[in-house]
């Protein structure tokens, strides 16, 4: 049986809780054309479980568009789920059932790690596939709010002068 997850609508890197994030998505944005960013600091977050434990996950992340996927850049404030502050974190997916979706991951070898959901409401998973692909996937249901912040990025999106 084979994972269908799509095409990834995004990409997120990490980015180190030193350094300012507003200061990251500029200079990502002067690096590669992606952008604007939209910066949300310290997203609320109304429960969390790490590997099946109930935890805290801390996070601000700047999300701009970059061609036809959504770039994500990460700032974990609580220890760090990917295990490093740099690199890629990981490639996010829709999934039409977040369960079923997630039970098809972990027979593939990419266990649950994150089960959280924001303050909003929006459920989103992390899969642990650095084993293989070296990265996260995160998957979430396709819901309205999220749909709408997604074309709020793109509709955003200009070029650099």
């Amino acid at each position: 049986m084979t994972i269908v997850l799509g095409h990834p609508v995004q990409i997120a890197y990490a980015v180190d809780p030193l350094v300012d994030l507003a200061q990251a998505a500029h200079d990502f944005r002067l690096r590669t054309g992606a952008g604007p960013f939209v910066i949300a600091e310290h997203i609320e977050i109304s429960s969390a479980e790490i590997a099946g434990r109930s935890a805290t996950f801390d996070h601000s992340s700047a999300y701009g568009q970059w061609g036809a996927v959504m770039i994500e850049l990460v700032q974990e404030h609580t220890p760090s789920v990917i295990g490093r502050s740099h690199g890629l974190h990981h490639l996010a997916y829709l999934a039409t059932s977040l369960d079923a979706t997630v039970l098809a991951c972990a027979r593939h070898g990419w266990p649950l790690l994150l089960d959280a959901t924001t303050k909003g409401g929006q459920r989103f998973v992390f899969c642990d596939a650095r084993e293989t692909l070296g990265h996260l996937v995160e998957l979430y249901e396709p819901t309205a709010p999220l749909l709408a912040f997604y074309e709020h990025v793109r509709n955003i999106a200009r070029p650099l002068d």
